[in-house]
């Protein structure tokens, strides 16, 4: 078991909500709430300064309004964070060949096994080095937890929200995650916690005197085992680089049930052609479709066919999941459907026979058919006849230049013109049909000044020339600030921290 801190947790702060903040100067310092903005709609990230009203992730959205009706309520904007998080990904690369990504805003690094740290001194000096670089490169900030173990690192991560870095330092492990609750552990969930709760168990410290035996006993023997370790501060896992993908899926969940049953075939259709250009995107085929169902009174149905071997090709994945919705009763309304590939491989054992007669009918292949088609399409791209302009998405007009949808309805939309790097702009309404005004893709949130394109901080992100190493001269004292200042402002502040019993 390692003794110094080097392995390193990062969590980027409110991730999809600053990454908002970033790209609009008007909402800076504003309550910001992310996600599904439809009856059912969930909130997928909310802002601090929305927190302070009581909104959190995977609250219902209706729930949200009501607790802060005055916040910006956006359309995420998955593209952009997409690109946020691999510029992210980079520097952290470039610090370990060791880098387990949790989510498009979190990933664990071992900071040992890319020699870029040995010790307390050099830990911290390396997590000070990437917040900087991560404020140059992306405008935003992410807060780092430094530790033995990944558990300890990640309790780490979250003591030092937003904006922070904490070291645990060796020997005071158990100290302080004594008073902490069980539910800080791993694995400990609402249904454990409150077992735990009912056998007078609150905290880790209670857990590890109530000793390894008592434990599997109310637990199990894997359970038990496992909890009684880590109470004891013990988390041996090591960081692992890649993680094997079991399946890919996409599902969409309607703001009205669908009740008509030629609809549901067709979003069943629609669903597997961006399954397969998602999997294709990974090169990646799969032998198993699995379709999924929620129906109008919740309960969740789901069917799966295994073919005789993998495949990436749309028609194919289709007629599949038309077969498995073939026994499925949607009579009484639909409010989700989903599809999946799984039995993931990376090759493909082609249909020939499905091409032979598709050859003979003068038709092109399935997979012929999609070939230009893009990886996914964004729910402007979705339906461009319908003229949609969802909150939050961005825009051009021919006049008035780069701006983003404030809000649509009754044959106008609003758009307020502004990017990431001027003032807070003006707002305006057009009619949603005005030639003018077209869908845009999301500008990048830091805007390199000509003065800094010789020379930006080392470790900048994929648009630099060189990436460097990312990693800090041991003998060296590193800013904690970048050289050069991006013009990007997404606010906020912050500062190291050591964690003490």
């Amino acid at each position: 078991m390692r003794t110094a801190p080097t392995i390193l947790h990062l969590d980027m702060d409110a991730f999809f909500a600053s990454a908002e903040q970033a790209s609009k100067p008007s909402l800076r310092g504003k309550a910001v709430v992310v996600g599904g903005l439809g009856p059912r709609g969930v909130v997928a990230t909310a802002s601090y300064e929305a927190r302070v009203f009581g909104v959190h992730s995977a609250m219902p959205m209706a729930q949200a309004r009501r607790r802060a009706p005055n916040a910006a309520y956006l359309v995420p904007r998955f593209g952009l964070y997409r690109e946020v998080s691999e510029q992210v990904m980079l520097l952290l690369r470039a610090l370990s060949p060791l880098v387990e990504p949790l989510s498009l805003d979190e990933a664990f690094v071992d900071l040992e096994a890319g020699g870029t740290a040995w010790d307390e001194v050099s830990a911290r000096l390396a997590a000070s080095r990437l917040r900087a670089d991560i404020r140059a490169v992306t405008g935003l900030t992410g807060s780092v937890g430094l530790a033995a173990s990944k558990m300890l690192a990640k309790i780490a991560s979250e003591q030092a929200k937003p904006d922070g870095l904490v070291l645990i330092e060796p020997g005071t492990e158990r100290a302080l995650l004594a008073p902490m609750s069980v539910r800080t552990l791993p694995g400990v969930g609402p249904a454990t916690g409150d077992h735990l709760r009912r056998a007078g168990i609150t905290t880790v410290g209670e857990l590890a005197e109530a000793g390894e035996d008592e434990l599997v006993r109310m637990l199990g023997k894997a359970h038990g085992h496992a909890l009684f370790a880590m109470a004891l501060a013990h988390d041996d896992r090591p960081v692992v680089a890649e993680r094997e993908t079991k399946s890919v899926s996409v599902e969409d969940t309607y703001d009205v049930d669908i009740h008509d049953r030629v609809r549901v075939e067709l979003e069943v259709a629609r669903l597997a052609d961006r399954c397969v250009r998602r999997l294709r995107g990974a090169g990646l085929s799969g032998r198993t479709i699995v379709l999924k169902v929620r129906r109008y009174d919740f309960s969740t149905l789901t069917r799966s066919e295994t073919l005789r071997g993998p495949t990436d090709d749309p028609g194919v994945v289709r007629e599949a999941a038309g077969r498995l919705l073939e026994g499925v009763d949607t009579t009484g309304g639909v409010r989700l459907l989903g599809v999946g590939v799984s039995g993931l491989a990376d090759y493909t054992q082609e249909d020939l026979f499905a091409q032979a007669q598709a050859s003979a009918l003068g038709e092109a292949p399935a997979d012929e058919q999609s070939a230009d088609e893009p990886a996914e399409r964004t729910p402007a791209e979705e339906e461009p006849a319908e003229r949609r302009w969802p909150s939050g998405h961005d825009v051009r007009h021919a006049e008035h230049g780069h701006g983003w949808v404030q809000g649509s309805g009754l044959g106008r939309v609003t758009v307020r013109f502004e990017t990431p790097y001027s003032e807070p702009g003006r707002v305006r309404t057009f009619r949603t049909d005005d030639p003018r005004l077209v869908p845009a893709d999301p500008l990048p949130l830091v805007e390199w000044r000509p003065e800094e394109a010789q020379g930006p901080p080392e470790g900048s992100g994929p648009t630099a020339p060189d990436l460097g190493t990312g990693v800090p001269d041991p003998g060296s004292q590193a800013s904690s600030e970048p050289a050069s200042r991006p013009k990007s402002r997404s606010g906020g502040g912050g500062g190291d921290a050591t964690s003490r019993p």
